[in-house]
């Protein structure tokens, strides 16, 4: 909901249209059937039916719309899918409200209905466009946060390994160490497992990355990287590169959302073909209650997913939903 709050705010006060809100691509080709819809402003990190699934089925079901493509996933190829499936245009979350004038008026969208393509001379008065009000809710506003932060360390980590990353909607919860333990448990698969951490502070908010990486798959990520390690050091540091880039960019589109400076640590690593059970065991007294946002990566074509956590201490939940509200008002 924060998404479409802040795009319905971006959007031109005196464009004259009629807005209708879905929650997924499904729901979106519920409304689109009916004819009704002349312009789409389409996300692609979606539960249910995602972005390009939407612009395939529009495709496929010969569905006439002028779609524009608002997403956090800046990946280069998502960029030329999204265009090979027929979008107009591309325009990176959060939308800037003078970059999205100027793509609607560069595609001749801005002016009023009656008026195109009729040769009207005379300007047609069109109702004022009514003014929505959304109540979103501090979890909601940090899963955007995070899905446009997310976007951009999928950026950065497919143009290092050459991949196109497909990126899953983040969950938000607040745990308890039990609670916490289950998470994990359900993100290991009941496989062995290594893991590194990277602290955060800034500005009253702190905590710690978690990346899990399955140990069935480090093989395939050493090929990704064109990188055989020779022993278990090498195969460290070469985690350790991957967690650099991608909690440090992940962590770097947060702070630039809130408008805070976060200092970070070095990634370390907790251990190597781990279990569950060891990492909780260790850590049980600093992840006592925290509040979590899982983001789980898949690689598209090879055999690779790994989980980040981003795990905040209790005590940084107040100053980070201060800092939330702060830009949605």
């Amino acid at each position: 909901m924060m998404a479409r709050k802040q795009l319905i705010r971006a959007l031109p006060a005196e464009w004259p249209v009629s807005i209708t809100q879905v929650s997924n691509g499904e729901e979106a080709m519920q409304v689109l059937r009916q004819g009704l819809v002349e312009v789409m402003l389409l996300d692609l990190t979606m539960p249910v039916m995602d972005g390009f699934e939407v612009l395939a089925a529009l495709r496929d079901e010969g569905i006439r719309c002028k779609v524009i493509v608002v997403s956090g996933d800046v990946q280069e190829e998502a960029i030329r899918r999204v265009s090979e499936l027929g979008a107009l245009a591309f325009i990176k979350k959060p939308a800037d409200p003078e970059k999205l004038r100027e793509t609607l008026s560069r595609l001749n969208l801005l002016e009023p209905p009656a008026a195109i393509g009729t040769g009207a001379s005379a300007p047609v008065a069109v109702p004022a466009r009514p003014a929505f009000e959304l109540k979103i809710n501090f979890r909601d506003a940090l899963r955007e946060i995070s899905n446009v932060a997310m976007g951009r360390a999928a950026a950065l980590l497919a143009k290092v390994l050459d991949v196109f990353v497909e990126l899953p909607v983040p969950a938000v919860n607040i745990f308890e160490v039990s609670e916490l333990h289950m998470t994990l448990a359900d993100a290991q698969r009941g496989e062995r497992f290594s893991a590194l951490c990277q602290g955060f502070i800034g500005d009253g908010i702190a905590g710690e990355a978690l990346l899990l990486f399955h140990d069935s798959e480090i093989a395939d990520i050493s090929r990704l990287f064109k990188w055989q390690p020779k022993d278990e050091t090498e195969t460290s540091e070469m985690l350790l590169d991957l967690a650099s880039i991608l909690i440090g960019a992940c962590l770097s589109g947060i702070s630039e959302q809130i408008d805070v400076r976060f200092s970070q640590g070095h990634p370390q690593l907790l251990g190597l073909h781990g279990s569950i059970d060891s990492l909780i065991h260790v850590n049980q007294q600093r992840w006592r209650k925290t509040l979590a946002v899982e983001i789980s990566y898949s690689l598209e074509g090879h055999n690779v997913h790994f989980d980040l956590l981003l795990l905040f201490t209790e005590d940084s939940i107040q100053r980070l939903s201060h800092k939330i509200n702060y830009l949605l008002n």
